[in-house]
């Protein structure tokens, strides 16, 4: 077997000549996320049949022919939760794989548990346990020992055989198309969020006001800026319950924005002034322009409806050998209730994600039954793992 190894261009060359006639690759990254902006990339890990090897990224500086290689051709990629992965690809070449198999997506579809972490996948699938041992590792320092390498290479070395024995499941339970699908979704997803400054996602602002929120809008996307500029990363620049609690404040006044609780220990005490301008546009934007929540709020008898539901999903998906967790949430079936009986609007004008796909075919078709009324909910016996029978009314 060739170098495991490799540290200049001219075996990277030579690996990615090999990897062209490959039918399946396997790939992992280490990485580092700590102190900057974006992850610091420290070594790809790639596996197929006849190589087995770890790309040094410190050592060769650009890994691009690697991603363009990878990125064309008719091979299936394999990953496990590969978000990261896909997002190191993009960033360098502004494309993906063409056929991507994330080993993680499909245990879903095989088992109860999602997200399971990489080691439970291979037990449960092919029964063995990878090597542990460097989980600690700085994968910036040079030189890497044998073992760090060894237990690196241990994240690609079942990506094969999983992708194979996975296959061979998705097959027999007839969800390879719902596979598939997923995968898309995933993708596409994945891609867009690289380009997509969400700042909705600040924690704590469930209960803001529009002005309130105007304000979080414009510290985040001040905070986006500055850290990018720095290469610094965005919540040690500037925390989300600093932002939150600015916003709640709405002080513009620089010292008593450094007055504040936590603000002395970050790391924007020289930027006093730029946060209180941060506030005064957000205070000033006008009405059309404030933020408000997207969706009605459901009655108080709908929420019930909600409540009672939501175990409705875990009975559905633990009959069908699916993991819950990856068909939907709670709020996932509260939204399906709202949307279905006229309350609230779509998310980002897309349907809810139990209404479309596989997820609707598994799930929702039948709330959307029991919600008209033409399906009822029965308790069989208490003291099965699903107790619950969903039955035609006649």
């Amino acid at each position: 077997m060739p170098t495991p190894t490799i540290t200049d261009t001219s075996e990277l060359a030579l690996l990615c000549k090999r990897l062209e006639s490959a039918p399946f690759i396997g790939i992992d990254t280490e990485f580092v996320s700590e102190d900057t902006f974006y992850p610091e990339l420290c070594l790809i890990q790639v596996a197929t049949h006849d190589d087995c090897a770890a790309i040094d990224t410190l050592a060769i500086e650009d890994v691009t022919p690697f991603w363009k290689m990878l990125c064309t051709g008719d091979h299936v990629t394999i990953l496990h939760a590969g978000r990261e992965e896909l997002n190191f690809i993009h960033r360098s070449i502004q494309a993906v794989p063409k056929r991507l198999f994330d080993v993680q997506i499909a245990a879903g579809f095989c088992s109860h548990d999602y997200p399971s972490a990489y080691g439970s996948v291979v037990s449960r699938f092919l029964g063995h346990q990878p090597a542990k041992g460097e989980q600690r590792t700085d994968w910036r320092k040079r030189p890497l020992t044998h073992a760090q390498i060894n237990y690196a290479l241990e994240d690609v070395r079942y990506l094969l055989p999983l992708q194979k024995r996975l296959t061979a499941l998705l097959d027999e339970h007839g969800r390879r198309a719902w596979f598939e699908d997923e995968m898309m979704v995933w993708q596409n997803e994945v891609v867009s969020a690289l380009g997509r400054r969400d700042w909705r996602r600040t924690s704590g602002i469930g209960r803001l006001g529009p002005r309130n929120l105007a304000i979080v809008r414009e510290l985040w996307n001040w905070r986006y800026e500055e850290a990018r500029r720095r290469n610094y990363p965005q919540k040690r620049l500037l925390r989300d319950d600093l932002i939150v609690e600015l916003a709640k404040r709405k002080v513009d006044n620089p010292e008593q924005i450094m007055a504040i609780r936590g603000m002395e220990r970050s790391s924007v005490r020289r930027k006093a002034d730029e946060l209180a301008e941060c506030v005064r546009r957000g205070l000033a934007a006008p009405p059309e322009y404030a933020p408000r929540s997207p969706r009605k709020s459901m009655p108080s008898q709908l929420s019930l409806v909600g409540q009672f539901l939501a175990p409705a999903l875990g009975t559905i998906c633990h009959r069908a050998e699916i993991a819950a967790s990856m068909v939907g949430t709670a709020s996932d079936v509260r939204e399906l209730i709202a949307h279905h009986m006229g309350y609230g609007q779509d998310r980002d004008g897309c349907p809810p994600v139990l209404a479309t796909g596989w997820r609707a075919e598994l799930v929702g078709n039948l709330i959307y039954d029991l919600l008209d009324g033409k399906k009822s909910i029965r308790i069989v016996d208490v003291k099965q793992a699903d107790p619950l029978r969903f039955e035609d009314v006649v």
